[in-house]
């Protein structure tokens, strides 16, 4: 097994720092999208609902039906 390798501090730190300015670079790279993915998942919600409806609805008028012929 190899020995472990030593890094010096200097390199440390620039690892810890290009690591901190990746995740904030790509938190603010992507902050802009939120607000698209809450209007997306605001229109599948809104979708779901309309589909909901419309089969209650298609329910309705399946036993409407079945109850006129029926009689």
């Amino acid at each position: 097994m190899a020995p472990p390798v030593q890094v010096s501090p200097l390199i440390k730190t620039a690892r810890w720092s290009a690591l901190l300015i990746g995740i904030i670079y790509g938190k603010r790279r992507y902050d802009h999208l939120k607000p698209i993915a809450e209007e997306e998942r605001r229109i599948e919600e809104e979708e779901k609902k309309v589909r909901e409806e419309k089969e209650r609805i298609a329910k309705q008028l399946a036993e409407a039906n079945e109850d006129t012929i029926l009689k």
